[in-house]
């Protein structure tokens, strides 16, 4: 088996989507989820801003009301949490998408005191890390704030990695990946908007460019800048299209150079 025709397989990428099947099947696969684990509450999920994590807390807020309706338990609870490191940048866009998810609960913990405190640490031990390596902190520290409030709200965390992501190791191990439960896996960028779209979201929020923002000496990095190349690519890519010898090359590279970030090795 060729290794496109091997990583569409493992990530269950389709090459053509009904975006109002894909948004059911998720909410369906979520409810059965929640009701096989009783003493389960609460769906969390760290709100960015950006495309992926609208996605995802619209899906849970949607799967939480169906839940509170049929179950008749007001006790089941979407909670969104806004992690800034300090004053983010597109905060309006994030504020636009807490409209459009309309969350049963919003909290805001500031993650900045937190990642400052660890990097000083890491000084005075004598490792000074980089500004990358430091975005890693970010997307660490965020995790387990959003695991601090999972354990305080009988909740899971919800992951926000689309498969564009997972194939190219574009997020932080043991942070922004590391989850109970991820929604859009299965999704590449275009498909996530096209659920989005059909979910009556503004279109300005779905359009606007993805950047994880996690560098301080560059912030609002576009990640198409990050990765070397276009999300429309990578997307074609998990469809099965063809595309460019060049860029297949690329992809598969990055997929190769990557695969410790997906797989735990266990020895002995």
């Amino acid at each position: 088996m060729i290794l496109q025709k091997k990583i569409i397989k493992l990530l269950n990428v389709k090459s053509k989507i009904v975006p109002k099947i894909e948004i059911n099947n998720r909410i369906i696969r979520l409810k059965k989820y929640l009701l096989q684990n009783i003493h389960l509450k609460s769906l969390i999920v760290a709100i960015s801003g950006g495309q992926d994590s609208t996605l995802t807390g619209k899906l849970c807020q949607i799967t939480i009301e169906q839940l509170r309706k049929e179950k008749k338990d007001q006790s089941y609870q979407f909670i969104a949490l806004r992690l800034p490191y300090g004053i983010q940048k597109d905060e309006e866009d994030c504020k636009k998408v807490i409209d459009f998810i309309n969350p049963d609960k919003i909290f805001t913990i500031n993650i900045k005191k937190s990642v400052l405190s660890s990097e000083l640490s890491l000084n005075i031990a004598g490792i000074k890390i980089s500004d990358h390596v430091k975005g890693n902190e970010k997307a660490r520290e965020r995790m387990k704030v959003q695991y601090s409030v999972a354990s305080m709200q009988n909740g899971i965390v919800v992951g926000t990695g689309n498969a564009a992501e997972i194939i190219t190791g574009f997020f932080t191990k043991h942070g922004d990946h590391g989850v109970d439960i991820n929604l859009i896996s299965q999704l590449n960028k275009r498909q996530g908007r096209l659920l989005l779209k059909e979910l009556n979201c503004p279109e300005n929020l779905y359009l606007k460019t993805p950047t994880a923002d996690l560098e301080d000496n560059n912030p609002q990095k576009p990640d198409e800048f990050a990765l070397g190349i276009q999300y429309n690519i990578i997307d074609s890519y998990l469809e099965g299209k063809k595309i460019s010898k060049l860029d297949k090359k690329f992809i598969e590279k990055l997929y190769l150079n990557t695969q410790h970030k997906r797989n735990t090795i266990n020895i002995g």
